[in-house]
């Protein structure tokens, strides 16, 4: 009689790394956010390679400014609710979905980074710059780059990866 094999979980499916993962990736973020706030200059471009250019500016609102009219109250508490959401999703994943579970630390990550600026200036720390002569994206930071790749990686998971029966 043969035992059943049991695949392995996931690294970040496991409590302890994905919170290592989540506090190192927050540090990250702040160490490079509290830099470009002392040495970058306030709305002036400092081009790094063509079409990028790093850009301090503050976002009162979240993600490329969008609800920047809102309370940030609201914001804080939106922003809390999402990352509840996802630790809940991290939860009921299989602890086999490597890839989405790297997503939901990545997206977690973000969230905190930028809660705690919203906690520490009352505004979101953002300075990178995508521009062309004719087109600039919004202005951005890591912790919105972790939020981005986080939820590509959910999405990939869900489009590439095949899931096994019973989920």
């Amino acid at each position: 009689m043969t035992e059943p094999t049991h695949a392995r979980p996931a690294l970040f499916s496991r409590p302890a790394p994905i919170l290592f993962f989540i506090l190192f990736a927050v540090l990250i973020d702040q160490v490079v956010k509290v830099a470009v706030d002392h040495y970058l200059p306030l709305q002036e471009a400092v081009p790094v390679i063509p079409m990028l250019a790093l850009y301090r500016t503050y976002n009162l609102g979240v993600a490329f400014s969008m609800l920047e009219g809102m309370d940030g109250w609201f914001i804080v508490g939106m922003r809390l609710v999402i990352v509840a959401f996802v630790i809940w999703l991290w939860y009921r994943t299989a602890k086999d979905r490597w890839l989405a579970h790297l997503g939901y630390a990545l997206i977690i990550a973000g969230a905190i980074g930028n809660l705690v600026d919203r906690f520490a200036y009352g505004h979101v720390i953002d300075y990178i710059l995508f521009y062309t002569e004719s087109w600039s994206f919004a202005v951005f930071n890591l912790a919105d780059s972790f939020i981005t790749i986080g939820a590509g990686c959910v999405i990939l998971e869900e489009l590439l990866l095949p899931k096994k029966a019973g989920r």
